[in-house]
């Protein structure tokens, strides 16, 4: 638990918070006195969330269900927050979908518009709505969660690191619109091992650990950290940043 409340009166929204790293991240802001809303699909698993990290943090959760694939539903979330809370200072755009394909021929158009949608259509949205109310209000931090695949793309995965090379370029691009109130950063991270890493294979979890400098999988609070540092007045001079956690594997190749 971070232990400095550092974040402590801010509000802050987390998508695709109820498992893997976005779970981690609610609990990193909530541990370090945020207030922060758990968001994804379903209700159900938001309120589950919510509760966990009030239980494990002793701060403060709640859920808010949203589908950000769904262009009209993020205003009224986004205004349902600030109504609720007075504010919105964090966003965290976390949600996504990350689908394989065997071949790139065999994509359907189906899925590779539910990939966009969900990936970077609806980042792009929720930066845009809040980002003009953090805007208004004063200020506010938005932080990405991208992909190392952004960068270091392999075939079976190309609309998902398709979709994240593009949440890179908005992260630049608003981070020059909200300028200077609202700070806009991204993180890359590489290989995790979140619940979602479960059913990775000792063979699979060794092509990627062998060819990294770390010699090993992320722990998800080192990701959790760092959001929680770019959320915060002492990230006041980040913005505009695409930042890889990866082990080192954009050093190595």
């Amino acid at each position: 638990m971070n232990t400095t409340q550092e974040l402590t009166g801010k509000v802050a929204l987390v998508t695709g918070a109820t498992r893997g790293l976005g779970y981690a991240i609610a609990g990193g802001l909530a541990a370090a006195g945020a207030t922060v809303i758990v968001s994804s699909r379903k209700e159900e698993a938001c309120v589950s969330a919510a509760h966990a990290i009030v239980r494990d943090t002793g701060g403060i959760a709640e859920p808010l269900a949203l589908h950000v694939g769904k262009w009209d539903a993020i205003e009224t979330a986004v205004d349902h927050i600030v109504t609720r809370f007075g504010k919105l200072d964090v966003v965290v755009n976390n949600a996504g979908i990350a689908p394989l394909s065997p071949t790139l021929e065999s994509v359907s158009e189906s899925l590779f518009d539910k990939t966009i949608e969900v990936n970077l259509k609806g980042p792009f949205r929720l930066m845009a709505v809040a980002g003009a109310r953090m805007s208004a209000a004063g200020g506010g931090s938005i932080i990405n969660i991208s992909s190392i695949g952004a960068v270091r793309p392999s075939p079976p995965e190309a609309m998902y690191a398709a979709s994240k090379n593009g949440l890179n370029a908005l992260t630049m691009a608003f981070a020059q619109e909200y300028a200077p109130r609202v700070r806009v950063n991204c993180i890359m991270p590489g290989g995790f091992a979140t619940d979602m890493a479960a059913d990775w294979d000792d063979e699979f979890v060794g092509k990627i650990v062998d060819r990294l400098p770390a010699g090993r999988l992320g722990h998800p609070d080192e990701i959790a950290g760092l959001v929680v540092h770019l959320a915060g007045d002492r990230a006041g001079y980040t913005t505009g940043a695409v930042i890889p956690v990866d082990g080192g594997r954009t050093a190595v190749y």
